[in-house]
């Protein structure tokens, strides 16, 4: 199984690089990004499901955070850029699409550089992509919420005219702590034990009610009530 997954995967990159680089030729936005990573949800083997009303412009989502996998399931669904950590750049694939979907690398350790990443932020929220951060700053089990790092959430502070926030819990349900990349498992090995899963695994994006930030005196007042909306959630979804 992890065989033919990985070579569908292969299939579809070779024919999405291809589509893409046709797509810019003609100086024409590409959807290709977006659908190649929604192609490894796939191949890897994860339906999508949502629940909710999905704000589709002027949002910034904030999902809780599981595994390398919910880049390209949150993307497949929503078409969202992203906030990630530097590391992930470098990545075989995983980096590479990241990096064409106009990702926003930051680095989780220069706090000296925190200024410079909420004004490339704010930028990107007035492009045409919507933006997703993952404000645990990690990944877990799904057991709870690790505390939120409100740092990012100065870029709604003020917020751009007509911008919502809209937190977003994602599970896997009882496939969660199967999915989930924790502690020092290497990534390579989340990789081969989540391709070689046979079980059908379905990802659910659960799309809370969104909230206008202006209403709210700052960056840790937004956070707060993002990890609450999301909390609850996850205490009323059974699996």
């Amino acid at each position: 199984m992890f065989v033919a997954r990985l070579l569908l995967m292969a299939a579809s990159l070779i024919a999405g690089l291809i589509l893409h680089n046709l797509w810019r030729l003609f100086r024409q936005p590409s959807p290709w990004p977006r659908l190649f990573l929604l192609s490894i949800s796939w191949t890897s083997g994860i339906a999508t499901a949502t629940t909710g009303t999905r704000v589709r412009r002027n949002v910034f989502y904030a999902a809780n955070h599981h595994s390398w996998i919910d880049i390209p399931v949150m993307s497949g669904v929503t078409g969202c850029t992203f906030v990630a950590n530097d590391g992930i750049e470098s990545w075989p694939l995983i980096g590479w699409l990241c990096t064409i979907n106009n990702t926003i690398f930051v680095s989780r350790e220069n706090r000296l550089s925190v200024g410079n990443q909420v004004d490339e932020l704010r930028d990107a929220m007035t492009g045409d992509q919507p933006v997703t951060i993952f404000p645990e700053g990690t990944t877990h089990d799904g057991s709870g919420l690790l505390p939120f790092k409100p740092s990012l959430f100065a870029a709604l502070v003020p917020p751009p005219p007509g911008m919502l926030v809209q937190p977003v819990f994602l599970t896997y349900g009882r496939h969660t702590q199967r999915v989930a990349w924790i502690g020092e498992e290497k990534v390579t090995e989340n990789f081969w034990r989540l391709l070689s899963y046979l079980k059908p695994i379905t990802a659910t994006l659960h799309f809370l009610d969104p909230f206008d930030p202006a209403h709210y005196p700052d960056r840790k007042a937004i956070s707060a009530e993002v990890r609450a909306r999301i909390g609850t959630a996850m205490e009323n979804v059974a699996y």
